[in-house]
C-alpha cells in the first residue's frame, strides 16, 4: 500500500532530487518553457507553484525564501519582476502541462511544462476565439465561387496570349522594313 508517499522519488537520492528540481525551476522561470519527462514535470509543478506564489508578496522574507530553494539570483529577480506580475491577478494553476510523443530512445513519456500566462499564442488565440464566431455554410456557395472564378482566369490568359501574338506580329513586320 501507497500510504503516506506523496512524493515522487524520480530514482534520486534526496540531495540529488532537490538539485533537479531547483535547476529545473530556474529553466522554467527563465525560459518560460521547457521539455522534460512527464514524472519529471509533474514533480515539477508541486515544486515551482508554491514559488510563484510566493513571489506575488515581495518582501525580503520572501524573497529570500524562494532564493534558498532556487539558489539562482537571476532566476529569482526574473520570477519576482517579471513573473509575479504577469500572474498577480491568477488564483493558483500557473503551469500547463502538455503530453508530447513518446522519446525515441527509451520510448519515455515526454511532456512540455510551461507557465501559463508567458504562452501568446494561446491567450491570442483564446481572445480571438472569443470576438470571432464563425459559421459553416454549405459546400454549394463554395464551388459555385471556384467555378465562377476559374471562368475569368482563362477568358484573360486568351486575351493574353492576343496581345502578345499582336505585339510580336507587328515587331516581325517593322523588322521585315
Amino acid at each position: 500500500m501507497r500510504h503516506g508517499k506523496k512524493v515522487n522519488h524520480l530514482g534520486r537520492t534526496a540531495p540529488h532530487r532537490k538539485a533537479l528540481m531547483a535547476n529545473m525551476a530556474c529553466s522554467l522561470i527563465l525560459h518560460k518553457r521547457i521539455n522534460t519527462t512527464l514524472a519529471k514535470a509533474k514533480a515539477l509543478r508541486t515544486y515551482v507553484e508554491p514559488l510563484i506564489t510566493k513571489s506575488k508578496d515581495d518582501t525580503t522574507h520572501s524573497r529570500r525564501t524562494v532564493f534558498s530553494y532556487l539558489k539562482d539570483k537571476n532566476a529569482v529577480s526574473e520570477l519576482f519582476r517579471e513573473v509575479s506580475t504577469k500572474i498577480a491577478d491568477r488564483p493558483g494553476g500557473y503551469c500547463r502541462i502538455i503530453k508530447l510523443p513518446n522519446r525515441l530512445g527509451d520510448n519515455a513519456s515526454m511532456a512540455m511544462i510551461e507557465l501559463v500566462d508567458f504562452n501568446e499564442y494561446m491567450t491570442k488565440e483564446v481572445k480571438a476565439g472569443i470576438a470571432e464566431k464563425k459559421t459553416r455554410r454549405g459546400r454549394g456557395g463554395a464551388k459555385k465561387a471556384t467555378s465562377e472564378s476559374a471562368t475569368p482566369v482563362a477568358d484573360d490568359a486568351d486575351s493574353a496570349t492576343d496581345t502578345t501574338a499582336s505585339s510580336t506580329g507587328e515587331s516581325s513586320e517593322s523588322s521585315a522594313e
